[in-house]
């Protein structure tokens, strides 16, 4: 049985055209809580699907100023991790969490 606290890191995998991009270099995208910590996010990959992580990169995208009906409104920041696999071990994100 896996941690429940490791689903409070991971939030969700990232599915765009560069994230599908960067598979091909057995690379996996995800969305992490943004108190996360690289430890941290390579136990809760290495735990929930049972591989094997040999990198962890981390970016903070910073939330942009966008209008609704005449209203300015914030979006939040958003922690990505890009999580490099080792030689062999496929994470399917189609499946989700």
């Amino acid at each position: 049985m896996s941690d429940l606290r490791h689903y409070d890191v991971i939030t969700s995998p990232v599915i765009t055209e560069k994230s599908t991009m960067v598979s091909e270099y057995n690379q996996v995208v995800f969305n992490v809580a943004l108190k996360a910590t690289k430890p941290q996010i390579k136990a809760a990959i290495e735990s929930l699907f049972g591989v094997k992580v040999t990198a962890v990169n981390t970016l903070i995208r910073k939330g942009k100023v966008k209008r609704f009906r005449g209203r300015v409104g914030r979006q939040s920041d958003q922690k990505k991790a890009i999580v490099t696999l080792a030689e062999g071990d496929t994470i399917d994100v189609s499946t989700g969490l």
